[in-house]
């Protein structure tokens, strides 16, 4: 993400900001673009050797990076990588929820256990994850949180449905919090994606038939990049979003 072409937020300098699943993908995009801005970026991933990488890169470009390995279904390791992130940055002031699964799966394979872990990794730990960071907030009078939803509900997409009801989930949980934490001071919003053209998308998914598809449904020519997506959890991190809460700010192309 090229800082010449993208809007600077005084208030993000020295902001401490936590994102989940933020070694690849739309996640290391989220991590460059707080990086830049110069707050002071946590980030959790379970891939170590990618996120040591980009930790390592941005501290020696001078960011204030801290990277935890860290499996976010995994409750009590989450809380513990956010306390030692906290200690190193203080409070957590922006809290971006962004680790997700998106693998397909057959509603008439699905057991139990492998709803429970869907549902694990797309939609609890950014309930435990405000939980953890609320309280620091609201000492310090305020604070962002970015849920990350999904237009994939919203179009009815099929081919994952726990994936589906745990983002239709992500917004009724963003609605709430909003109201609880609202008078703190905290925003609470969730940035929708598009069909964003990770590594991970373009391996598995994108083909001829899926570029048909974005070409049809998009309102603008072209493809959602991660960096679009960054754009936006930067804007609602940042105090220039003073009045936002509550809302989905979607970044699909106009597909929805």
């Amino acid at each position: 993400m090229g800082t010449e072409n993208m809007a600077n937020y005084p208030s993000l300098k020295g902001r401490p900001v936590l994102i989940s699943g933020g070694a690849t993908g739309i996640g290391e995009a989220l991590v460059r673009g707080f990086a830049e801005q110069g707050a002071k970026v946590g980030f959790v991933d379970l891939a170590e050797t990618e996120g040591k990488m980009l930790a390592d890169e941005l501290a020696a470009a001078g960011g204030t990076v801290a990277f935890r390995q860290c499996d976010v279904t995994d409750i009590e390791a989450y809380r513990k990588a956010i306390a030692e992130i906290e200690i190193l940055h203080g409070p957590t002031l922006a809290l971006v929820n962004n680790a997700a699964n998106d693998t397909r799966h057959d509603w008439r394979d699905v057991t139990p256990d492998y709803y429970d872990a869907r549902v694990a990794v797309n939609l609890r730990h950014s309930f435990f994850a405000i939980q953890a960071v609320a309280p620091g907030m609201i000492a310090a009078g305020g604070g962002s949180v970015v849920n990350f939803g999904s237009i994939g509900w919203m179009k009815a997409s099929g081919g994952y449905p726990i994936y589906a009801s745990s983002k239709a989930a992500v917004h009724g949980m963003t609605r709430s919090f909003a109201r609880d934490l609202g008078k703190h001071g905290i925003r609470v919003n969730t940035l929708v994606p598009g069909w964003v053209m990770t590594k991970r998308q373009l391996d598995l998914w994108i083909d001829d038939a899926a570029n048909a598809e974005i070409d049809n449904a998009q309102c603008l020519a072209g493809r959602v990049l991660p960096d679009d997506i960054a754009r936006m959890a930067l804007f609602l991190a940042a105090d220039d979003s003073r009045m936002c809460t509550a809302q989905n700010f979607v970044v699909d192309g106009g597909w929805v």
